[in-house]
């Protein structure tokens, strides 16, 4: 019993819930992360996106294990392996699946229609997106902005259009990276052909993604910088309460420039990674890659810093 639970946790793939931390993206930026009610909607909308995605993640390892067998690493995962039955796998799925669209029905009825199609571009990227070639690269993008989304839809708070265009761009960078490092491995591990392991690999040429990575990783900074320029945190900061006649312009100032920085050196790095053949899972790159996970710390740092102690 006790390794039947564990594999179902290895399975749903508890690492990949922190895509869903993006639920949280519109508190934290519009100023109200202290807001209970509005940090108690986002978790519980957090809650609905990890039963959701680890369903599909189920699914998945149920419809890819013939193709798992081949994979260097992925041969070892739960289903592939022959640890977890698969009766078993489907059952937990759909208990995942139903469980979440009625959780995300309680929410409101914006988070559930946005949940429903999640649900659906996920099953769908499964079954036959994953197998064309740009079309998979635009449906992990969808799955990543929908997150955002969705934050907004259960609070009811609003990013700026630059953020979300940033969001948009970091989106596809981190998507075709995934397919980059994937080509990456691939090409480095003997008797594996691309084919064999995601046939939309084999239309992808290390030119075209380089073209790709290059092209979004411009797009993600040049979109965050004009996002930094043009936005002025709505808190008053707590730094400078009191301070108005002392030093009136202060907090009207671009400080959310500050974390630029944090940005350009994240995205360079993450695209040495990738080259590396490391990027093909991008949240266990921020977990295991030291020098990542500190900057986007210090990024995370900075951007609190500027929105709730410098204010606006």
């Amino acid at each position: 019993m006790v390794s039947i639970f564990l594999a179902i946790l290895r399975t749903a793939r508890p690492r990949q819930w922190l895509k869903n931390l993006g639920l949280f993206a519109t508190i934290l930026v519009t100023g109200h992360i202290f807001n209970g009610q509005a940090l108690l909607q986002s978790f519980w909308g957090f809650c609905v996106f990890c039963l959701l995605s680890s369903s599909n993640y189920i699914f998945n390892d149920i419809m890819d294990a013939p193709r798992d067998k081949k994979h260097p690493f992925k041969k070892f995962r739960p289903i592939a392996s022959g640890l977890l039955p698969v009766s078993t796998a489907i059952v937990v799925s759909v208990l995942f699946a139903a469980g979440g669209l009625i959780l995300s029905y309680a929410l409101g009825p914006a988070f559930f229609f946005l949940s429903l199609v999640f649900v659906i571009l996920e099953y769908s990227y499964t079954l036959f997106f994953k197998q064309i070639s740009v079309i998979d690269i635009l449906t992990i993008t969808a799955a990543y902005f929908l997150r955002v989304y969705a934050g907004e839809a259960l609070t009811g708070y609003h990013i700026s259009v630059w953020l979300a265009l940033a969001a948009l761009s970091l989106a596809l960078f981190l998507a075709i990276g995934k397919r980059r490092a994937e080509l990456t491995l691939i090409q480095s591990y003997k008797g594996a052909a691309s084919n064999d392991t995601r046939a939309s690999l084999s239309h992808y040429s290390e030119k075209l993604l380089d073209t790709y990575t290059a092209m979004f990783a411009n797009s993600t900074f040049i979109t965050y910088v004009f996002y930094t320029f043009l936005e002025r945190p709505a808190n008053q900061g707590f730094f400078f309460r009191g301070y108005s006649d002392f030093a009136p312009d202060l907090p009207g100032r671009k400080w959310l420039m500050i974390s630029i920085p944090f940005v350009l050196y994240g995205i360079m790095r993450y695209m040495q990674l990738i080259y590396e053949g490391k990027g093909e899972s991008p949240e266990q790159v921020l977990l295991s890659d030291k020098p990542l996970l500190a900057t986007i710390l210090l990024w995370g740092g900075s951007v609190f810093l500027v929105i709730y102690g410098i204010g606006g």
